[in-house]
């Protein structure tokens, strides 16, 4: 049984008015060379929600995040995205309903700030030889500029911009291909607290504009957990601690348990903060 199960909250007991599902994961275990790297993860994520994947380094965030996107495939359990079963689909279909974002973007060429946006189009790194966008594609990649606050840089090349002004910038890309799911991962990774509340506000204003959007976001600290979200998991281990609404998820009792450390959880202007309380770490669970 997974840590923390006779007491999680999960989204799975909503009524028949429930919003379409958008991800389920039923019992699944991720087994890489003999190691656990999942083990027993449900988890079930409905249109217009916004999921934090919480946990410490190595708790297997990342990895449920690759698992979530139909990157990788689960070794045991069921995961269903976008309504299709893993291992019954072409992925590569599922894929063009999924913007994914990766802050190590490996893009090399100078593009600017509007050609990578419109490189989310074709999904390609770079822009495609001999390729030109619709006035439709340049009209939304105009808007996706508009809408993530980096009109004034629109046409500053890729090397010249900050980490803040890029992760924004991929927002926008991935948003080109009208996604139902987006997946962030550490988003906010190598950011100043400035570029740090630009993205957080951006994606709050980006879950406003798009209500539909489902959303999970990995992160480690509880400051980077955006106003707008709606649910969390915390991780540990490669197994789900708790899981549900976000304000019954990041409490004091289940993040301390969580990081095997006393932290105190508190919330300021609708975000989340932590603080560590003295004493003893924690007893760890066996793994």
């Amino acid at each position: 049984m997974p840590m923390g199960a006779d007491r999680r909250t999960t989204a799975d007991d909503a009524g028949d008015d429930a919003a379409p599902e958008v991800l389920r994961a039923a019992g699944v275990d991720l087994v890489r060379g003999g190691r656990h790297l999942l083990r027993g993860v449900d988890l079930t994520v409905r249109a217009g929600e916004h999921w934090t994947l919480l946990g410490p380094n190595g708790a297997g965030k990342s990895t449920l995040l690759a698992l979530l996107g139909a990157v990788i495939h689960p070794s045991r359990g069921t995961m269903h995205v976008l309504g299709r079963q893993l291992g019954r689909v072409d992925v590569r279909r599922l894929r063009e309903h999924i913007g994914h974002i990766n802050p190590r973007h490996p893009l090399l060429s100078p593009l600017t700030v509007r050609e990578v946006v419109l490189t989310g189009a074709t999904g390609t790194v770079d822009l495609v030889p001999r390729w030109s966008p619709s006035p439709e594609q340049e009209r939304d990649a105009d808007e996706l500029i508009d809408l993530l606050g980096i009109a004034d840089i629109r046409d500053a090349r890729w090397p010249t911009l900050s980490q803040g002004e890029r992760g924004r910038a991929l927002i926008a890309r991935a948003l080109m291909s009208r996604p139902s799911l987006l997946l962030l991962d550490e988003p906010t990774t190598g950011l100043d607290v400035a570029a740090r509340e630009q993205l957080l506000t951006s994606l709050d204003d980006l879950r406003r504009e798009q209500p539909d959007l489902a959303s999970v976001l990995v992160t480690h600290h509880l400051e980077e957990i955006p106003a707008s979200s709606t649910h969390a998991v915390l991780l540990r281990a490669g197994e789900v601690v708790a899981s549900g609404a976000v304000d019954d998820v990041i409490t004091t009792e289940r993040v301390s348990e969580c990081f095997g450390h006393p932290i105190r959880v508190a919330r300021l202007e609708g975000r989340f903060v932590a603080r560590a309380q003295p004493g003893r770490s924690l007893a760890r669970h066996p793994r």
